[in-house]
């Protein structure tokens, strides 16, 4: 099982994510003399091969389980290893709607990273007859380039889906010229392959921390038969300010930024307090406090009056065990808030108001998002 293809059952050097808890997910590659050990347990690898994907299996012990999943980039996102901050599952899949990628496209992704979203941008590309979609990335940093290259190829994305590149773009540029020898490549590059290669890119996305520098090679590598898009991931507003600066001097327009706050909302009901319920309330209180305080009067006297009276005075009396039982039967008064009472939330005796509560347990970034596109001269004419 890769990420370019779909079986059903789990054979031998598949990639498995096994679901450990809901926030804990470890990929593994089968072999049959190997073995995933958890605090859960130890689950042979053996016992995976010929399972269908989303089968759960027993540790040896019995005491644990794991689910098998097929990997999926946003089942990636929650497992792979970090080498970088990533861009989570929320924000790829906004920035894939708004870019309006299809199995088509020919993407830019400046730098890879991790590859978190190199694997969501791979899955909506398609290389066949029909399509020429691929995606371009690039990465600067030479152990993450070569971590990165490692990963796709063992997902079957490397020279396939994505063509990755070891350069600064800031400096260096987009343009692509010794490309690997692959059908599918073949396709969907246009061009000769002695340096006047047209990559044709249509979507461009850069988290850099400098994109500034950047967009002014975009113009060697961008389609000139329609627009293209772009979108900027930039964590701070000063580096969203020079990006529009730069994206304006090149000719980009349609510039709009948006920041992407993913939140979990959960609705409940809260009681309706009305100011006179309260004076009400206040008033009750008082009152009892009153009363109490001369009912305690009176109890103390009719007890100095009655000193010879045992039974009232021994604690183990019988009318002294009943008293507390009496006590807590009595009314608490004028209580429209059912304090003190177990009132279930919507009960009808009380006025309620539907309202909402922010619960921010999403994974996301804060970062701003720039999006802009630029129309080839000979259309916008």
């Amino acid at each position: 099982m890769s990420f370019n293809e779909y079986k059903e059952y789990i054979e031998e050097g598949d990639l498995v994510l096994a679901w450990l808890s809901r926030d804990n997910f470890k990929p593994i590659y089968i072999g049959a003399n190997d073995n995933l050990n958890t605090r859960y347990g130890s689950f042979p690898h053996s016992l995976m091969i010929g399972q269908r994907y989303g089968s759960q299996i027993s540790s040896k012990s019995g005491k644990g389980f794991v689910y098998l999943l097929a990997p999926t980039p946003e089942l990636w996102t929650l497992s792979l290893p970090h080498r970088t901050q990533i861009v989570y599952t929320p924000d790829s899949s906004y920035i894939i709607q708004r870019l309006n990628i299809s199995s088509n496209s020919r993407i830019i992704e400046a730098g890879t990273g991790s590859g978190s979203f190199s694997h969501a941008f791979a899955r909506s590309v398609v290389n066949d007859e029909r399509n020429n979609g691929l995606v371009f990335s690039y990465e600067f940093h030479q152990t993450r380039y070569e971590k990165a290259r490692i990963e796709f190829e063992s997902h079957k994305l490397l020279n396939n889906k994505i063509i990755l590149t070891h350069r600064d773009v800031c400096k260096n540029g987009f343009q692509v010229n010794n490309f690997p020898e692959n059908k599918n490549i073949n396709n969907a590059i246009n061009g000769d392959r002695n340096g006047n290669t047209q990559m044709n890119v249509t979507v461009i996305f850069l988290d850099l921390p400098s994109p500034w520098d950047a967009i002014p090679h975009l113009d060697k590598v961008i389609t000139q038969e329609h627009e293209a898009r772009i979108c900027c991931f930039s964590p701070c507003i000063e580096q969203v300010e020079r990006t529009i600066r730069a994206l304006s001097s090149n000719r980009w327009v349609q510039i709009e930024m948006v920041e992407v706050q993913s939140k979990s909302w959960k609705s409940h009901k809260m009681m309706i307090k009305d100011i006179d319920d309260v004076v009400n309330r206040l008033k009750d209180i008082k009152r009892r406090k009153i009363n109490g305080i001369q009912e305690l009067k009176e109890k103390n006297a009719r007890r100095k009056r009655n000193s010879s009276d045992l039974e009232e005075l021994q604690p183990n009396s019988e009318e002294g065990k009943e008293a507390p039982k009496q006590e807590n039967k009595k009314a608490r008064g004028f209580n429209p808030f059912g304090r003190g009472l177990r009132v279930l939330e919507g009960d009808e005796n009380y006025n309620w108001l539907n309202i909402t509560r922010m619960e921010p347990e999403i994974k996301s970034h804060t970062s701003y998002l720039t999006f802009a596109c630029k129309v080839p001269e000979n259309k916008s004419k």
